[in-house]
Parts: C-alpha cells; structure tokens; sequence
C-alpha cells in the first residue's frame, strides 16, 4: 500500500519561484444611475414598517403608535430645497511620477445642480498604494497616498455619496483616478569602473591615449606646434632639451545595464525580491553614470525585450525608469526562448552590468550574446538567499549544498571566461561591489 508523501516545500517553492506578484484586484461594478434611498431613510422606514407589521400581526391599534415617530422623523428629513442632480466628478493627481515612499495628493472636484447635505466617498485603490488620509467637503473629496512599491499603478476609483439635505436619498459618482509611475529608490552609488577602451567623445574619464586633459603621464621631447607653456623645465634642464608635458586624454564612457528579469525569487529569510533589488541597483548605476556625463542604455531581458539606446543627461533617468516599469505588469508572462538582442541596444565597446540573481539557465545566452559582440560585461549578482531547511531534514542539506555547488560552478564558468562577476547584497552601498572593479579597467569580451 502506497501512501501520498505531503509537499511541505511547495508551497514555499512557489511562493519564492512567483515572487510578491499580488493579483490585481478588479474594481467594484459601477454605481447604479438615479436616486436610491439613504441610510437614514431606510432605518426610519424600516422601524415604520416594523412598527405596523406588529400591530396587524398583533391586532393591537396602540402599537401603530410606534410607527408616528419614525414617520414624523422622515417628514422632518424631507429636504426643503431643490435635490442635488446633474453630478460630475474630476479627479486631480499630483505627482504622477513619484519615488517609492514618496506621497501623492489627491484631489476631486465635485459639481452638481441643487442644494446637498454631506458628500461620502468610498475609495477603492489599486495595488502599490496606501491611504493615509482623507478629507470631505461640501464639493470636493482630498486624499493622500503613499506609494510603496515600484512600478506603474492603478492608482483606483472613488465613488462619491452625495446626500440630499435631510440625508434620505443619495447618487453616486465615480472618480477615476488613473495611473501614476513610481520610481525605485536608487541605490547609493559613487563609483563609475570604466572599460580599457572608451569612444572618441569628451567626457571625464582619462584615457591611455594621449590628448588635451588635466592629468599629467609623462614628459616628451617638445614636438613643433606643442604649447610652450606646457614645457617641463626640470627635465629639460637635466636633458639638455625642450621636454614637455604630457596629457591623457578625457572621453565619455558608453554603459548598457542589462537586467534579468526572467525570474522572481524571494529571499526566505529576509523576503526581499530579487526583482526589487535589481531595479534599486540599476538605478543607482545608471544615476551614478549619468552623473559623469557617461551615455547610459538599458536592456530589460523577461516577457518582453525592452530596450532603449545609451543617451545621457540627468533628465535620461527618467526615460530609463519609464521603460521598465511596465516590467511589473509582464511578471506573469514567461518566455519560452529568447530573440537576438537588438545591435542599436549594445554599441560597440559598451561596459555592460548584467544584473541577475544567477537562477535562469538562459541568462547563459544572453550572456553569451554580449561577449560574443567583445563588449566588456561585469555580471551584478543579486543573492537569493539559501533555501530554509528544517533541522534534521538530510535529504534537504544534501540538496542545499547540491545547490549551492551548482551556483559556485556557475560563477566559476563566468570567471573562468573572463567576466567579472561581483556581489551585491540588499542593505549594503552598491560602492562595496564596484571596488574590486577598480583595480583595473574593464577588459572587452572575446567569442
């Protein structure tokens, strides 16, 4: 007799392998056309219909007196003005375009024919968002949000109550409030390694070729049209010749960041994902790069191949962060095989940072694309985490350490192929990982 083995793990294993992807959640049906009653108005009616339903049940005139109050209070309620009509509702937000923990307002305006009493919002918001406060007025409804994931969002809907004087009768209006784009917060970076070989543009990084920068590489016999001024008097003196100084050229660097977003993972100790820590890093390099004037592109590799061609300039980040935002909407879309990578995506002599958590096989083949263009690649590894055992569980340690020899291989084969391959953990300065990578410049790729 065979007996069914619980899986204790799956449900952990799909919780990791799906990430924090929350399904979005679909908003209310649309409020129904014309005047419904209030909730005033069907307390009092139903006391009242209580009230003589006791009394024929009962066949008690008396307990019709019950009835008067409830009947009396809705007489009173009726409103003596015209009732509110012809509702419209215009929704104001601001930002639309916001960083993680960043708060957005708001604003709705509410216009109507006739006299009302009290206007009731019922908000309904999508993902990504919180509601901190809220705030009703005669003709306009003011909300404050926090954003607390990257992505774009749906910010939702709000359907406005709008109650006559005497609170009996009501009609709604929807709001709808849109999208909003929220950024990740960038990671702290200062750091800029650049490869051996950078493009003929003026930029601030020194080349090993000679030209007209600030940094001084040497001294040379005095060549005919040289500037005199720049004549090194020492070494003149010692060799009975005009010696002159010599300067290393400054050029710009072009910087792709290719980002792996095949997968989810979600650490099960911390529960910090992959996919989060990806983006908080790419931010921080493409912020750090675009601050030296460097041409910065981005290539996110997962559901759909986005890419967008180096340019530079501090307003480029936010061209870059759009581009992939939409990454959040495609999480559920898997691809079977991946397409050639677009040449106008990785230019010739392009530092690439490939940031991935090292747990898609075919990130092998994007990889092997980029070094087969000779473009120097550094590999930005975002650890997952090891897998939790249970204490006791052998066959989970014996596939714990079959794992983790499975990722150490991997690293070694990237190394071993000339790809730099650094470490860069949440909570520590994206500065730590790009340290080792200034010993020397980047080298370029080879098939």
């Amino acid at each position: 007799m065979t007996r069914a083995v619980p899986d204790r793990g799956a449900a952990a294993v799909r919780r990791a392998l799906d990430g924090r992807q929350a399904t979005p959640a679909e908003p209310p049906p649309p409020p129904p056309p014309g005047r419904r009653p209030g909730e005033r108005a069907l307390r009092l009616g139903t006391l009242a219909v209580v009230a003589l339903a006791a009394a024929l049940v009962t066949g008690r005139p008396w307990v019709l007196a019950l009835a008067a109050a409830p009947l009396v209070l809705l007489a009173l309620a009726l409103p003596g003005g015209p009732r509110p009509d012809g509702l419209t509702a215009r929704a104001e937000v601001e930002p639309r375009r916001c960083f993680e923990g960043e708060q957005v307002t708001v604003r709705i305006a509410v216009h109507y024919d006739g006299v009302s009493g009290r206007l009731d919002p019922g908000v309904f918001l999508g993902p990504g968002v919180r509601l901190d406060h809220l705030e009703a007025g005669p003709h306009h409804v003011e909300l404050v949000l926090t954003a607390q994931r990257w992505g774009r969002w749906t910010l939702g809907t709000v359907d406005v109550d709008v109650y006559d004087r005497g609170g009996l009768a009501r009609r709604t209006v929807r709001a709808d409030l849109g999208e909003i784009s929220v950024f990740p917060v960038p990671e702290h970076a200062g750091l800029t390694p650049i490869p051996v070989r950078l493009p003929q543009r003026l930029g601030e990084h020194t080349s090993a070729q000679r030209g007209e920068g600030v940094e001084v590489t040497g001294v040379h016999p005095y060549a005919r049209g040289e500037r005199q001024r720049r004549i090194h008097w020492p070494a003149t003196t010692r060799r009975g010749t005009l010696q002159v100084h010599g300067f290393a050229a400054e050029r710009t660097a072009e910087t792709v960041v290719l980002l792996d977003v095949l997968t989810d993972v979600v650490d099960p100790v911390t529960g910090i994902s992959t996919l989060d820590a990806t983006f908080r890093a790419a931010a921080g390099l493409v912020r750090a790069y675009l601050r030296t004037h460097d041409r910065v592109g981005v290539v996110s590799i997962g559901g759909a191949t986005r890419w967008l061609q180096p340019g530079s300039g501090q307003g480029y980040f936010y061209r870059i962060a759009e581009s992939v935002l939409a990454v959040r909407k495609d999480r559920s879309h898997r691809s079977e095989g991946l397409g050639t990578l677009p040449p106008p995506a990785l230019p010739a002599g392009a530092l690439v940072y490939v940031i991935t958590p090292l747990t898609d096989q075919r990130i092998f083949d994007v990889l092997h694309q980029v070094r087969g263009r000779s473009n120097p690649v550094v590999v930005l590894e975002i650890p997952t985490g090891d897998p939790v055992v249970d204490p006791g569980d052998t066959e989970g340690e014996l596939a714990l350490r079959l794992w983790r020899a499975d990722r150490d291989a991997m690293r070694f084969s990237l190394v071993e192929s000339g790809v730099a391959v650094v470490a860069h953990r949440p909570g520590e300065t994206l500065d730590l990982a790009l340290a080792p990578l200034l010993r020397t410049r980047v080298q370029g790729g080879t098939p």
